[in-house]
């Protein structure tokens, strides 16, 4: 089933959630990934996310004073790790399939070795830029615009490689899900324009959308109000990432350009610790998930980086 069929048909009257975790830093292995994804299993989530990390630049000094720049990958093996967990745990898996750091003929292997592996769902996302870009800049060969991925992926499904040469035996075809954003995405003019290609996506294929997180829910029904009234008709899932760190107050706003909004501000402000923060944000957590499940969301996605205890402990109150 896809990910729209296993949400529906767990009942919509009921209250789900589903996670999105990180491959391991490279060198580490799986043994703490897995221990955290054990836990949450005990929840009896319906899917799981893997995020995908573009390689990146690093600067080494040289003896001589200069410096070699060399790209690396610090977060390998989202395709590794998400068969790793199917395998392992018998969930579905949704690894993220970017545009950064790619080009169109990287994106076609991946999509083989998806199929190859039996893994069929994908979130499709155009991914952060660069950390010296001023502005994203596409691999050469690559892509722009999540539309110009999400065309590639159908064309592979009607049988078809990116160069237009048939694909002698099919696989299974992929659905996928996309990102959308409650406040709006950092480099869209306005948020009618943003949820233009909200649309679009959803025109070429979309069968969901996950929100970025939020940490106020009027922000998240007031965007899918307006989404609804241009015609946006897919699931729009919200996403939650508990408060959990002092440093969080400055952190988040600049990191995923979401507010925090004023009343959990003044509380953060009154915490000396991080074990106050991150018990404040579990507490906000529980509000704002019981809200979301008693105006019709069925499903909440927790990012959990950081924050598998505060998922845990939410989960269980709610």
């Amino acid at each position: 089933m896809n990910v729209v069929e296993i949400l529906n048909g767990n009942g919509a009257e009921e209250r789900h959630f589903s996670f999105e975790v990180l491959p391991p830093l490279k060198g580490n292995g799986t043994e703490a990934l897995f221990a955290s994804i054990e836990k949450l299993m005990e929840r009896n989530p319906l899917f799981i996310n893997i995020t995908t990390h573009h390689s990146e630049y690093v600067y080494n000094e040289l003896p001589n004073g200069q410096f070699s720049r060399q790209r690396i990958r610090r977060r390998p093996g989202t395709i590794a790790v998400a068969a790793a967990i199917q395998r392992r745990f018998g969930i579905t898996v949704v690894p993220h399939v970017i545009c950064s750091g790619v080009s169109r003929e990287d994106i076609e292997y991946e999509l083989l070795d998806l199929q190859f592996l039996g893994i069929s769902h994908v979130l499709l996302l155009r991914g952060d830029k660069a950390k010296d870009d001023k502005v994203f800049t596409p691999t050469p060969g690559g892509y722009a615009h999540t539309t110009e991925l999400i065309r590639q992926v159908v064309q592979f499904n009607e049988g078809k490689f990116v160069d237009g040469t048939p694909i002698r035996h099919p696989g299974t075809p992929f659905t996928f899900g996309v990102a959308c954003y409650p406040e709006k995405h950092e480099e869209a003019p306005n948020m009618e324009l943003d949820i233009t290609y909200l649309k679009q996506k959803q025109d070429l294929g979309a069968q969901y959308a996950v929100t970025q997180l939020f940490y106020d829910n009027s922000k998240y029904f007031e965007f899918v109000e307006k989404a609804r009234a241009m015609g946006v008709t897919i699931p729009i899932i919200p996403g939650i990432k508990p408060f959990a760190k002092l440093s969080q107050l400055t952190v988040i706003p600049k990191t995923f350009h979401c507010d925090i909004p004023e009343e959990l501000a003044k509380e953060v402000l009154k915490c000396k610790r991080d074990d106050d923060a991150r018990q404040l944000g579990i507490e906000w957590g529980i509000h704002q998930c019981r809200d979301l499940y008693a105006r019709g969301v069925n499903n909440i996605h927790f990012y959990t980086m950081a924050a598998v205890d505060s998922v845990m402990d939410i989960t269980r109150k709610i």
